[in-house]
């Protein structure tokens, strides 16, 4: 299992029974009290847990709904490839717009090694995630907490949105068509990603391959009139669609050594 998803886990243990101990969780996950211990340092170093004798209790800051955390869990493997790949494609110096998805947040924990970038997102993980990052100057975008979703949404997000101008952005989707169209369920939301999206010089899709071949209730923007979708292995059929009708693909797997396309 990999440590982001065992920290995952430990943190909806955290938040069900308040305070975790060292030795149960080592016989849990089948690993050693180190292993454990590093994990809980983790934690306690991003804020979201407190180191105790033997343990740790949960902190005294944000605590995630549950759904959101068991969401980080799926195709968790494909998500850490695909932040690596979209992380390889910012630059020292640049401006980050960051949507709130799992991915994105995939993508948040592989940007704390950059210098002087500036995230600008509407998640609260990402900026929890973020926010002790000596390197990242973070700015968190305000508006109406969504009641279902850890992130904020509504006219001040899009208002704020609409008076900057970031070097990148990465949003995430829910699903993607064979022709490129990017939907999300959520009518407000796809509102906020086209103001996102308009928002950057550059526009990357971050979606595993789940996501692809899907439609959604609300469409927000087309990947063909971006920079490109960073995905996991898609099925040859469906790939191959998505490349004739112009799609930007960059698989995860491959594209470390690729020069990535610029929207002027």
């Amino acid at each position: 299992m990999h440590a982001s998803t065992r920290q995952t886990r430990i943190l909806a243990y955290l938040n069900g029974a308040g305070e975790v101990d060292v030795l149960a969780l080592a016989a849990e996950f089948g690993v050693s009290t180190m292993t454990i211990r590093r994990d809980l340092d983790a934690l306690a170093s991003a804020g979201r847990a407190v180191r105790t004798h033997g343990g740790a209790a949960l902190a005294g800051r944000v605590v995630f709904d549950f759904q959101f955390l068991r969401r980080t869990e799926d195709q968790a493997a494909a998500k850490v490839a695909i932040a690596a790949v979209a992380a390889g494609l910012v630059q020292d110096g640049q401006s980050v717009l960051l949507d709130s998805g799992t991915t994105t947040l995939a993508l948040a924990r592989a940007l704390r090694d950059k210098r002087r970038l500036t995230v600008i997102t509407t998640s609260l993980p990402i900026a929890s995630e973020l926010q002790y990052c000596a390197t990242i100057e973070l700015v968190l975008l305000g508006g109406m907490l969504r009641r279902e979703s850890p992130d904020l949404i509504g006219p001040m997000t899009e208002t704020n949105l609409e008076t900057l101008r970031a070097d990148i952005a990465f949003v995430g989707a829910d699903a993607v068509g064979p022709d490129g169209a990017v939907y999300n369920r959520s009518l407000a939301v796809a509102r906020m990603l086209g103001r996102m999206t308009a928002a950057a010089r550059q526009v990357y899709v971050v979606a595993d391959h789940t996501k692809l071949g899907q439609t959604a209730l609300a469409r927000f923007g087309h990947v063909t009139r971006w920079n490109g979708l960073i995905t996991d292995l898609a099925p040859a059929a469906l790939g191959a669609s998505l490349r004739r009708a112009g799609v930007n693909l960059l698989a995860a797997s491959s594209v470390r050594k690729t020069t990535a396309k610029h929207k002027e």
